[in-house]
């Protein structure tokens, strides 16, 4: 396993809870936060995008190696790479009916549960700006308090807070989740998940579950 492995199945949980009705919604999040110039970016990508394709033909779109490639923020080769990975150690399929890529959640599930902190671990560094991760993102701010007097960042110079810098579990973290909030939330609460201590871990651990395994969008 690879991190972007992991950044690509968090957006397939994403995308595949999605239709043409929902996917605006989604792409506006108010829960995305951190960013100087967020507001203008998404409106000028779903302007865009709009005036090319159908709501319907872009969420088809976007799972494809090129969409996925536009949306996470590495090659289409790697994005093939990745997938071929993830299927072959049961964590990914095709759907038989969509023809889409969707994820085995159980088997995700238990990576998550027994092996994330352990072929992931993770120290938090020096003082840098960024984007808000772990304890200090939305997802979890004012659920858990954490030890510690600084915030945890993803090291971003376009981010306005300051923090210790938390290296993402893939490098293009930053740019993926500015197009998605829910897949913020969840690469936030995997950040607590693998730095938190026991107690702090259950909780971020009990939340995951719970969001991957609603179907409804609840960022």
């Amino acid at each position: 396993m690879k991190g972007q492995d992991i950044l690509l199945l968090l957006k397939l949980v994403c995308l595949n809870r999605l239709n043409s009705r929902n996917m605006q919604q989604l792409s506006s999040s108010p829960e995305l936060m951190g960013w100087e110039d967020y507001d203008d970016y998404i409106n000028n990508e779903l302007d865009n995008n709009e005036s090319i394709l159908s709501m319907e033909e872009l969420l088809n779109y976007r799972f494809t190696a090129r969409g996925l490639s536009e949306e996470l923020g590495f090659s289409k080769s790697e994005i093939n790479k990745s997938l071929n990975r993830c299927i072959s150690v049961n964590l990914a399929k095709i759907n038989r009916n969509t023809k889409r890529p969707e994820v085995n959640k159980k088997a995700f599930m238990e990576f998550i549960q027994y092996g994330l902190r352990y072929v992931f671990p993770v120290k938090p560094a020096e003082i840098t700006r960024g984007i808000p991760t772990t304890f200090s993102a939305p997802i979890l701010k004012s659920k858990l308090l954490s030890a510690g007097d600084f915030k945890m960042v993803w090291p971003d110079s376009r981010g306005k807070d300051m923090g210790q810098s938390v290296t993402p579990l893939y490098k293009s973290i930053p740019y993926a989740v500015r197009k998605d909030g829910e897949l913020y939330a969840y690469l936030a609460l995997l950040d607590a998940i693998r730095m938190g201590n026991a107690r702090e871990s259950n909780f971020a651990l009990k939340l995951f579950k719970e969001k991957l395994f609603n179907e409804s969008i609840n960022i």
